[in-house]
């Protein structure tokens, strides 16, 4: 499902400037971040001066409704810029499932039809052996003693493709297992950062209310 998904030709479209449109909202929400930070120490510094000279109360409220607004959009940029990387690691993620995916699928389909193979060699074989002991002239007991080792080499040869083939398919089953616990390891942690981005949210808007009050 998700090989069909990232098949669209729209996304090979964007692939050229995803990486350069990634980059670009990385150094933005760290010049925000940043800014936010600036801000939130430049009126806490005010903040104190302020409240230690006794000023009158409306310079004062002014004051802290700024240092409020820093502090929001402090959290905002931070939360933004952590759930921006989150993103591109679980888009990341997703890709290496479906490629191991498809990577174990075709390896499924190769061990299927070395197994046939064999099966078929293995069948020739028996056919040829039968002939053998069937048959008393020594010219084509040699010629069928010489097809039967090259048969036996194909077989083994065969087998040995098999083994190889089954060793990479067991390997691609683990990595992707592997994947896909990293990826549902992943999501929770995504869902409990959206219940604590969204419980901050709400205190927020419930400073913000009780300040325009």
């Amino acid at each position: 499902r998700w090989q069909k998904i990232f098949m669209f030709p729209l996304w090979s479209k964007m692939a050229v400037f995803w990486n350069k449109m990634f980059l670009t909202i990385i150094v933005l929400l760290i010049v925000l971040f940043l800014d936010a930070v600036r801000e939130v120490r430049k009126y806490s510094s005010v903040h104190v001066n302020e409240k230690a000279a006794n000023v009158n109360s409306s310079a004062f409220d002014h004051i802290q409704m700024k240092l409020f607004r820093s502090q929001r959009n402090l959290y905002l940029s931070g939360f933004s810029l952590f759930l921006w990387l989150v993103l591109r690691r679980t888009v990341t993620l997703l890709t290496q499932l479906a490629k191991e995916m498809a990577s174990h699928a075709a390896l499924e389909t190769q061990v299927n039809d070395a197994t046939e193979a064999a099966k078929k060699y293995m069948a020739e074989n028996e056919r040829l052996q039968e002939a053998l002991s069937g048959k008393g002239d020594s010219k084509k007991k040699e010629s069928t003693d010489a097809t039967e080792a090259k048969l036996k080499e194909e077989i083994e040869h065969l087998k040995a493709e098999l083994q190889k083939t089954s060793n990479a398919f067991h390997k691609a089953k683990t990595e992707g297992a592997a994947v896909k616990k990293q990826s549902e390891s992943l999501r929770r942690e995504y869902d409990h950062l959206m219940k604590e981005f969204e419980q901050l949210q709400q205190r927020l808007n419930k400073a913000e209310d009780k300040k325009d009050l």
